[in-house]
């Protein structure tokens, strides 16, 4: 898979990642909300860490510098 995620990126996926579980951990989202919360926050946080974005890639974008 080709890598098109420039940092900012990435760190801005892990952070946004970390304070959705954090929300969780506190008791501050419950039920679906929570759920789909949950679900975002594990796509951020893989992606970030491979530097990859399956939507990016189906859309042509990139945000990595070349």
């Amino acid at each position: 898979m080709k890598k098109n995620m420039g940092q900012v990126d990435r760190i801005l996926r892990i952070v946004i990642a970390v304070l959705i579980g954090a929300l969780y951990y506190m008791g501050k989202v419950e039920g679906t909300l929570a759920t789909v919360l949950l679900v975002i926050g594990a796509v951020f946080l893989v992606t970030s860490l491979v530097g990859s974005c399956p939507l990016y890639s189906a859309l042509g974008l990139s945000t990595k510098k070349e």
